[in-house]
């Protein structure tokens, strides 16, 4: 079994000093504190995998102890070591969601079982959730690093408790994976998981996409239409990129979270649903709302729990098992058996930057499985190694040149040009990505979409 970091927690140095030196001849890396505020701090910046705590300590009891971690983290297990006599207080401990106890004086043997199956158990509990969300996901969720670990800690707590969520952070991140881990570990896990992408409907759309229509609400409407939140009756909706809605489709969105109920376009009634939302962006939506671009009340009913997903710069740890998936993944795609990463790709791959985060790294890895040659890759192949680190991987964007001659309609016919020129190229650097487009030239949506338009580029 992999080493685990397990934290002894006893006000008794010599009952520290044997218990660390039991575990760690087992393999483990013990971290000894004596007392239980000590030991929250230590949980506070180290990811630990269990906790031996003393049950009689002054100050703050095992038992006071073992109520800060379930509020923590449920999933972390706490052992308690008891003295003779204390049998009823341990019980009434495992009732309180303590993993076991070892009564005083312990058997060394008896310390290594306990600890070695109250590990395993952890692991193989998160193993089962983590499967569980890769099958409704149909992707691999790598969550190596302690920034990671501690959001999917985070995410299964409040999965069961049944309240909005929105989840934070930058493009890329993989926002979309976190949603479907709260929904598979929540009491709505049998039931739906919809997606509605807020910024691929044009906002004309957007509410009878979401709550449906009737038929002959609208010219084209010639059968009726159910909508993302009657599909999600029961289960979770997933509102991806939440901060594109129109002002007038958020009030309604209000509604249907504060009341449980829509009212599709053309139907003269209202209509009860049962749905968890989920919200994702990438926007500052409490910005946006002082801004009178995002309703104020919206964002708070929301933000009830807000997860905020780190970008992958914050995250090393993770690089190299993201990048051995996507490389395993390319290699069956492309029908490459045998296709690996060489030796030091990974190291130059975990200093960079990855502005794009992991969908970055993910197009990294499948242009040099696309690339390759042979069965490695290799650090030559990422260029030359010390620029690799230092530039982006391939060509450095470049603003497009002001056109050589005046055009016939004079300066506004140049400017257009230019700018038709810029939006092309944004476009095409973002994947047509009209959300990421807008927020890298500065101008909403909207205004983005207006312009393509204007110059022929949808």
């Amino acid at each position: 079994m992999k080493s685990a970091r397990l934290l002894v927690v006893d006000d008794e140095r010599a009952v520290r000093y044997a218990l660390e030196a039991v575990l760690s001849a087992e393999g483990h890396d013990v971290v000894a504190v004596g007392s239980g505020k000590e030991a929250l701090e230590v949980l506070q910046t180290q990811d630990i995998e269990l906790v031996l705590t003393d049950l009689s300590m002054p100050g703050m009891t095992g038992i006071q102890l073992l109520g800060h971690i379930r509020g923590h983290d449920a999933t972390l297990p706490v052992v308690l070591i008891t003295a003779h006599g204390s049998e009823k207080a341990a019980v009434e401990a495992m009732r309180a969601g303590a993993y076991d106890y070892i009564p005083k004086p312990f058997d060394n043997d008896h310390v290594a079982a306990v600890v070695l199956r109250a590990i395993e158990a952890r692991r193989l509990r998160l193993d089962n959730r983590r499967m569980a969300a890769e099958r409704v996901m149909g992707k691999r969720l790598v969550a190596e690093s302690l920034p990671m670990r501690r959001l999917l800690d985070a995410a299964s707590r409040i999965a069961a408790r049944d309240v909005t969520v929105l989840v934070r952070g930058e493009t890329g991140v993989g926002k979309e994976l976190i949603a479907a881990w709260v929904h598979v570990n929540s009491l709505r896990a049998k039931k739906p998981l919809v997606r509605f992408n807020c910024a691929a409907i044009p906002g004309e759309l957007a509410e009878s996409e979401l709550f449906g229509h009737a038929r002959g609400a609208f010219t084209g409407a010639n059968t009726a239409h159910r909508g993302f939140f009657a599909e999600a009756d029961g289960g979770t909706l997933v509102l991806d990129e939440v901060g594109e809605l129109p002002l007038a489709v958020q009030a309604k969105l209000l509604r249907a979270l504060q009341e449980g109920e829509i009212q599709p376009v053309g139907l003269g009634r209202v209509q009860k649903v049962d749905v968890r939302v989920i919200a994702s962006t990438n926007r500052d939506l409490l910005a946006d709302s002082k801004a009178g671009t995002f309703r104020e009340d919206l964002y708070y009913r929301l933000a009830v729990v807000e997860l905020i997903v780190p970008p992958l710069r914050d995250r090393p740890d993770d690089v190299a098992p993201l990048a051995e998936t996507f490389i395993a993944r390319y290699a069956d795609r492309f029908g490459l058996p045998g296709l690996h990463l060489g030796p030091g790709v990974v190291e130059a791959l975990a200093r960079r930057e990855w502005p794009g985060n992991v969908r970055e790294l993910d197009n990294t890895i499948a242009r040099l499985a696309a690339l390759a040659s042979d069965e490695v890759i290799r650090v030559e192949d990422l260029g030359v190694a010390s620029e690799f680190v230092a530039e982006p991987f391939g060509p450095t964007p470049t603003v497009p040149m002001m056109p050589q001659e005046i055009p016939e309609g004079g300066l506004r016919a140049m400017v257009e040009a230019y700018e038709t020129q810029i939006i092309a190229t944004m476009l095409e650097e973002t994947e047509h990505n009209q959300s990421e487009a807008a927020r890298r030239l500065h101008v909403s949506r909207v205004t983005l979409i207006d312009k393509m338009r204007k110059y022929g580029l949808g």
